[in-house]
């Protein structure tokens, strides 16, 4: 038997955990995702994407450093994320065109934010 067709051709995980204040891990929340995951829905409707992307909350992703983050399958590529221009720029370049924005790309060995990533 083949594989169903996906449901959704992109599915986006923004982590939106939240730690207490002071955690020596910090957390997404605490850097603005659950607002920002809210901005980026409504700009996926605007541009149409809705229906063909699904975007939700996570909890933790583990990689509470880096955060925000969120994760688009099926590809797999991570994101860091501070600012709705970031968003722009991940939902056009990633979800519409299908490419990378590569300064805001995590890659699986990065412990810590390049300059460009921190806005």
């Amino acid at each position: 038997m083949n594989d169903p067709k996906p449901y959704f051709e992109a599915h986006v995980f923004c982590c939106t955990n939240r730690r207490p204040d002071g955690h020596r891990r910090g957390s997404c929340a605490a850097h603005g995702s659950e607002k920002l995951r809210d901005y980026m829905k409504a700009r996926a409707r605007e541009l149409g994407l809705d229906g063909r992307v699904r975007i939700n909350a996570a909890g933790c992703l583990d990689r509470c450093e880096l955060g925000p983050t969120l994760v688009v399958y099926p590809e797999g590529v991570w994101y860091t994320y501070r600012s709705p221009a970031d968003i722009d720029a991940i939902l056009q370049t990633h979800l519409v065109e299908g490419g990378r924005v590569d300064r805001l790309m995590l890659m699986p060995e990065q412990r810590e934010l390049r300059p460009e990533q921190l806005g």
